[in-house]
C-alpha cells in the first residue's frame, strides 16, 4: 500500500492488509483498524465489500497499517478493547485486558450474591475493566478501585462515565495504601507477575504496555506478595482475595496465601486450561 494508490474496495484492501500482518490474528486486525478507519462496524465491511474507500480514508488506514506492522497493539491504535461485552477507551498508560481476566471475575461473581451489598476493592484497576464488570453485574455494590497511575485512574473513570457506571470510587495509591481503614468483603487484583528477565516483555504487544503493570521481580512474585501481606488487614472474617497470576505459578500462589493465613485457598484454570487465578477467604 503507498499514498499514491489507486481506489480500492473494502474487500481488496482486507485481503493486501491481512497478506502484511502477524498470520495469527491477520484478517481480524485488518478487519478492526479498517472499520476503525471509516468509522463503521466489522458489519459494514462484510455488508459493502465492493465499496471503494475514498483517498483520506485509504491514508488512515495505511497509517493505522503500517503501526500495526510495526507492532504497536490494535487496542491502543483503535483506543479501545472490548471485555466482559463491555467497551472500554484504553491508552498507552493501561494495560490491554485479556479474556483469560474474564475467570477472575466470574470467580469474584461466584462469591458475590446478586441482592448483596458487599464492599469490594480493585487494587491496580488500569483501565477499570475489573472493577467495571463486578460494578456492572452486581449494581448493589460498592466498588473501590486503586491504581498508582493517575493517569490510569484518569482513563478508568472516564469508561465509568461512558458507561454510566456510578457505584465505583477511584482511588489513588499503591496497593493496600488507599484502602487504609476500610473493610472490604472481596479484594480482586490483576497485578504484575512477569519475571523481569522473561524475554516476552520485549515482543509482541507486551512492548507497547506499561512495563510497570507487567513486570514484578526476579520470580514474577513481588506484588503478589504484597498483596498477600497487607490484604487480609483489610477483609471482613470470611471474605475472599482473588488474584490473577501466571500459568507457571499457580503452586506458589496457593503456597502465598496459606502462608499469609487464608483458608479454603484454590487455583482456578483459565478458559485455555492454563493455571491463572488464585483464591483464599479469611
Amino acid at each position: 500500500m503507498n499514498k499514491a494508490a489507486e481506489p480500492a474496495s473494502i474487500r481488496q484492501l482486507l485481503e493486501l492488509a491481512a497478506g502484511l500482518l502477524p498470520a495469527d490474528t491477520a484478517r481480524l486486525d485488518a478487519e478492526v483498524l479498517l472499520a476503525h478507519a471509516l468509522g463503521k462496524t466489522r458489519s459494514h465491511l462484510h455488508a459493502w465489500p465492493e465499496k471503494c474507500l475514498s483517498a483520506d480514508q485509504q491514508a488512515n488506514f495505511q497509517q493505522l497499517l503500517q503501526a500495526r506492522i510495526r507492532g504497536e497493539p490494535v487496542a491502543y491504535l483503535t483506543g479501545q478493547r472490548e471485555f466482559w461485552s463491555l467497551p472500554l477507551a484504553l491508552t498507552p498508560a493501561t494495560l490491554i485486558p485479556r479474556p483469560e481476566t474474564e475467570t477472575l471475575v466470574a470467580l469474584a461473581l461466584a462469591v458475590i450474591p446478586a441482592d448483596n451489598s458487599a464492599l469490594i476493592a480493585d487494587m491496580g484497576t488500569g483501565s477499570g475493566a475489573i472493577a467495571l464488570a463486578i460494578a456492572h453485574e452486581r449494581p448493589r455494590c460498592r466498588i473501590l478501585a486503586t491504581d498508582i497511575s493517575p493517569a490510569a485512574l484518569e482513563t478508568a473513570a472516564a469508561n465509568a462515565r461512558q458507561l454510566g457506571i456510578n457505584n465505583i470510587e477511584f482511588l489513588a495509591g499503591d496497593w493496600c495504601e488507599p484502602l487504609a481503614g476500610r473493610q472490604c468483603d472481596v479484594i480482586v487484583s490483576n497485578p504484575p507477575y512477569i519475571r523481569d528477565t522473561d524475554p516476552h516483555l520485549h515482543s509482541g504487544d507486551i512492548r507497547f504496555e506499561p512495563r510497570s503493570a507487567l513486570a514484578a521481580g526476579a520470580e514474577g512474585m513481588n506484588d503478589l506478595t504484597r498483596i498477600a501481606q497487607c490484604a487480609g488487614h483489610l477483609l471482613n472474617r470470611g471474605g475472599w482475595l482473588i488474584m490473577e497470576h501466571g500459568y507457571d505459578q499457580g503452586r506458589q500462589a496457593i503456597e502465598l496465601l496459606e502462608a499469609n493465613g487464608f483458608q479454603a485457598v484454590a487455583d482456578h484454570a483459565d478458559d485455555a486450561g492454563l493455571s491463572r487465578v488464585v483464591m483464599g477467604q479469611r
